[in-house]
């Protein structure tokens, strides 16, 4: 028998489950048609797995021909007894029809699944499964693996380790057990930004303090990278909902045409832009009338200005990547070791300007020749691949860099072999001649001649430097960023980071924020009997202390209810009126009790207890 341990290490639970099922549809497309997903809450015992086992295997169908009239061998689990011997008897039934088809019936997917197809079996929990029911299916399975050839898959969150934990060693010995281990969530967070954010095949982009909101979820609530997928579409929905000008969010070409059908409206939402005012201010007067007054001079200026964001993104991707090869290497990282942490910091300012990058500049000016050498060649391919029409001289300044460190290394090697022979005449020397030579040591240690290795190295830093400040200007200096950058954080901070306790209390003390309905408005203390009864009982029960006398706040409902219906009441119908509120009163109760406001209490039988804000 054959097991395979996928290491999931992480909670991220909703991510799990879509890896299982990617694993599942890859097995199914080229190995086996025959896959079973187990998890330990369905399978309290042996019996419990045979039956979920068989009811996945025979409810699977195998293609015949997709253009014979039976598309399909689909067998049924009606009146079949579920033990190894019925599951042995359907694997050799499906086999055989498959094995005696003519050579035109043969299945389209023959040269993808195996001619014996296997049996997989995937526990996604291991280590919830009872120890009895893994190791009764294993030495069960064992018995019979040559009729029924079987692969288990063990979902493994914590440790390999753990399967011998488990599983004694006369049962672990049955198995013949293979390690593989799917990619770490940061990874795959790592891969979705740089697919998403860092290339400009896509032009909405997310703001400094947005992305942090989003990463932060990440990495300190739940791993993961669906969640991050979801926020980072409600980020597209958000921005195109709130934020008119959205509609030139669209390639450069798309984006021309439409610059030409706006509206006079439009045109008015572009000058009100922080950023176009600043650019406005910076102009001369003339100008500054035409681009305030005239729509067309407008249209023609924000074709410029939003070709110009366009090339700063291929820019700032290119040189961002560059800076990030030589800073994720460095000792302690100062501007962060994956890619996204080093794009917040450009996003949040301007990065050189930062502590963390003077030292990252410093910690790269004691770069050994090998390692910067190496990094010289990664900025090269990245130039070359970048889409970016500015960096052909950048190339061949890279270029030039490793000629003089290819230069200098044949002179080194020179200079070494002329060193060995005067260190082969100085063998023989005297004292006098020996603390001569460590002066002289001494004294150039002290002038600090830079070598040429030390005075090209400064030269490389610096030029990557300059390129860091003519090209890593942060977005939100650039004009027209608004239309492409999503930066309301507040907003998605209030629609991911759920507060229910504040929402819940909003609700029932000023329903108007939710239900929108003017009757609802009311002054801060007042309580409005036009409000649903939960939120009169609640308002109502916060004037009071920790114990509640039911009566008193059944009357004082009563009295905000019948308020507006003054003196015109009649007396004939008081009673069936009472009944009415103090059903509606009892319903109001239950519902708060429900949501945890409140609690019988075992001192007074008619009386109820406070749980939140002050009480018991």
């Amino acid at each position: 028998m054959e097991s395979d341990q996928i290491g999931n290490g992480g909670v991220n639970v909703t991510d799990h489950d879509l890896t299982f099922r990617s694993l599942s549809e890859v097995l199914q497309n080229n190995i086996t048609p025959y896959i079973a997903l187990l998890e330990a809450k369905d399978c309290p015992g042996i019996k419990n797995l045979m039956q979920k086992l068989m009811g996945q295997l025979m409810n699977c169908y195998v293609d015949v021909d997709s253009l014979e009239d039976e598309d399909y061998v689909h067998v049924s689990q009606n009146r079949i007894r579920c033990s190894m011997t019925s599951l042995i008897n359907w694997y050799e039934s499906v086999t055989e029809k498959t094995d005696s088809e003519t050579p035109s019936k043969k299945r389209t997917s023959s040269s993808r699944h195996w001619q014996s197809p296997p049996v997989v079996v995937i526990f996604k929990d291991m280590e919830s499964f009872t120890t009895k029911v893994l190791q009764d299916f294993i030495v069960i399975s064992s018995q019979h693996i040559r009729e029924l050839p079987l692969v288990l898959i063990f979902g493994i969150a914590t440790s390999p380790m753990i399967i011998h934990s488990l599983l004694p060693h006369s049962v672990s010995s049955l198995l013949c057990i293979e390690l593989f281990q799917s990619l770490s969530c940061k990874e795959h967070l790592s891969t979705i930004i740089d697919k998403l954010l860092l290339t400009t095949q896509f032009p909405f982009k997310l703001g400094e303090k947005v992305l942090q909101v989003l990463i932060n979820i990440f990495l300190y609530h739940d791993f993961s990278v669906q969640n991050f997928i979801k926020g980072f579409q409600l980020c597209i929905v958000e921005h195109f909902y709130s934020q008119p000008l959205s509609v030139l969010c669209c390639q450069l070409v798309d984006a021309k045409k439409r610059v030409n059908y706006l509206s006079h409206d439009q045109c008015e939402n572009i000058r009100r832009l922080p950023s176009f005012r600043r650019y406005v201010e910076g102009q001369v007067s003339e100008k500054q009338i035409a681009l305030l007054t005239s729509d067309s001079f407008l249209k023609e200026v924000t074709l410029k200005l939003l070709e110009d964001l366009h090339v700063y993104h291929e820019n700032y991707v290119s040189v961002l990547r560059c800076l990030h090869v030589f800073t994720s290497s460095l000792p302690k990282y100062p501007l962060g070791k994956q890619i996204r942490e080093l794009h917040c910091a450009c996003l949040e300012n301007q990065v050189w300007e930062t502590e963390e990058y003077e030292s990252s500049l410093q910690l790269a000016r004691m770069l050994n020749k090998s390692d910067l050498v190496t990094m010289l060649q990664q900025c090269v391919e990245i130039f070359v691949s970048s889409s970016g029409k500015e960096f052909d001289k950048t190339v061949e300044k890279l270029k030039d860099f490793l000629t003089q460190f290819q230069k200098l290394e044949e002179a080194f090697q020179e200079r070494d072999v002329s060193v060995s022979s005067q260190k082969e005449l100085q063998k023989k020397t005297d004292l006098y001649h020996l603390q001569k030579t460590l002066l002289e040591l001494k004294e150039s240690r002290r002038s600090k001649r830079l070598t040429k290795f030390e005075m090209l190295r400064f030269e490389v830093v610096d030029y990557i430097d300059s390129l860091v400040r003519n090209y890593l200007v942060p977005a939100d200096h650039k004009t027209l960023h608004e239309i492409v950058y999503f930066n309301t954080a507040s907003v998605l901070r209030g629609h991911l980071n759920a507060a229910p306790r504040i929402a819940l209390h909003t609700a029932l003390n000023n329903p108007y924020c939710y239900l929108k309905n003017q009757a609802l408005k009311s002054d801060g203390g007042s309580i409005s009997n036009k409000a649903p009864d939960i939120c009169i009982v609640y308002k109502l029960h916060l004037e009071c202390g920790r114990l509640i006398n039911l009566v008193d706040w059944l009357e004082a409902f009563s009295t905000v209810v019948t308020a507006a219906e003054g003196p015109n009441a009649g007396a004939a119908s008081s009673d069936q009126v009472d009944d009415i509120i103090h059903a509606r009163f009892i319903r109001a109760v239950s519902e708060l009790e429900l949501l945890g406001f409140i609690k019988p209490s075992k001192q007074k039988t008619d009386h109820v207890a406070r749980l939140t804000w002050g009480g018991c």
